[in-house]
């Protein structure tokens, strides 16, 4: 056991991007805490996703403040392997507490006393202060209906890694954010046919008028939106830094060969319906797309940038015979299909965390991560704070806020002890 029965003010559990942030900002403010991570530091950008996935941020944006990618061009694209070699390189710069291979069990309030007990793998820990540093793709979602298909193989996008890893047949892609889309070109150009299930989503530009998508929500205000937009809630983005950044063309990916459909409705009788909306979903896509066009166009000429036009930008393909006439059925075995990869998501599991921080839908209760149970706290969440609250910078700045409300909440314990 490392761990008879440590005490100490905080616990951070998670050492993924999140987890790492937070221990700098509490090793700055000189605040005693321990990192648990039941796996590797940056776990999930090692094996919970495909060997060819790359940041969907260009290297001078998609990083902490203090440390650039190493060899790496500030417009390139990061591989995955080189981001966590860069958590574990950033966390060894300050030398923060990790442990590594200690799974959290259970985590509950002291009855009559501050601060929680949190039961490990490796022993037995109480902090004044928990911070869930799980992050928002804790739990692979798989719709119901996946259980009605038989004699099929099946996988979340989490289980995908290479071509190499299917075997003959035709392959369904359920989900056309930017996970679906990826793997969907991928598989495609390695030979195989592939159907693309296309829901709502939205669809920036890589780049426009010499400028990365990242850098135009940021000068145009858009990553400090406080809140998604109405009924946006799940919208997915369909955006990539693959073959060196490019914006996802549904109209290019159907005339390369994909086969585009409308998004998963049922399955019956060994077929699989479709909604008929696919050409309605490209076109909502488009709208993002040439709404931020449209914003920085407008913002170019408010402040006499000297950017060159690109009018082919607002130029699309003719729609494909996929989109005029969809398909709303796809009977598997004449299709061919002999796998399905669900690019359908995550779910949150905070089901160690025995505390009264959730609503009747099991969802965190917080305040730009400070949560409703005094001493709890969630980093890396979805829209924790605005927009940019899940890209590396952002999950940094969120930690920043964090940490100092920490350390405000221990100047207010430690009033009046002598």
């Amino acid at each position: 056991m490392i761990f008879e029965t440590t005490v100490v003010d905080t616990v951070v559990i998670g050492a993924g991007q999140a987890g790492v942030a937070m221990s700098e900002h509490l090793t700055h403010l000189g605040i005693p805490h321990l990192v648990l991570e039941k796996k590797r530091i940056a776990e999930a950008w090692r094996s919970g996703r495909w060997d060819s996935l790359v940041a969907n941020g260009p290297a001078w944006h998609d990083r902490f403040p203090n440390m650039e990618f190493p060899g790496i061009s500030a417009d390139g694209f990061v591989p995955k392997e080189q981001v966590a070699d860069y958590f574990e390189a950033y966390a060894a710069k300050f030398n923060a507490p990790i442990y590594t291979g200690v799974e959290v069990k259970h985590v509950e309030r002291n009855v009559g006393r501050p601060g929680f007990i949190i039961e490990t793998n490796e022993g037995v820990i109480e902090a004044r202060h928990v911070v869930a540093a799980t992050g928002p793709f804790q739990r692979p979602v798989i719709p119901a209906i996946a259980g009605e298909i038989e004699n099929l193989h099946q996988m979340h996008s989490a289980e995908y890694k290479n071509p190499q890893q299917l075997g003959t047949g035709a392959v369904l892609i359920v989900g056309a954010g930017s996970s679906g889309v990826q793997i969907a070109d991928e598989l495609q150009r390695a030979g195989k046919e592939v159907y693309l299930s296309v829901g709502a989503h939205d669809r920036p530009p890589r780049s426009y008028r010499q400028r990365d998508f990242c850098w135009w929500l940021g000068v145009l205000g858009l990553w400090d939106a406080a809140a998604s937009q109405p009924g946006k809630e799940h919208v997915t983005i369909a955006v990539s830094g693959a073959r060196g950044g490019h914006t996802v063309d549904f109209r290019a990916l159907a005339y390369q060969g994909v086969k585009l459909v409308g998004l998963t409705k049922a399955v019956t009788d060994g077929k699989i319906i479709f909604q008929p909306d696919l050409a309605e979903n490209i076109a909502r896509g488009d709208e993002n797309y040439l709404s931020l066009l449209d914003a920085a166009d407008a913002y170019i000429a408010r402040n006499g940038l000297d950017l060159p036009e690109e009018p082919q930008a607002r130029q699309f393909l003719a729609d494909p015979d996929c989109a005029t006439h969809p398909l709303l059925q796809l009977d598997i075995k004449e299709a061919g299909i002999t796998t399905i990869i669900w690019a359908t998501g995550y779910s949150l599991d905070y089901s160690w965390l025995n505390v009264a921080a959730f609503d009747e839908n099991n969802k965190p209760k917080h305040q730009r991560g400070i949560s409703s149970e005094q001493g709890v706290y969630f980093l890396g969440l979805p829209w924790l704070s605005r927009r940019g609250s899940t890209f590396i910078w952002g999950v940094w700045h969120d930690a920043k806020y964090i940490a100092d409300h920490i350390a405000t909440q221990r100047k207010y314990s430690e009033y009046g002890k002598k």
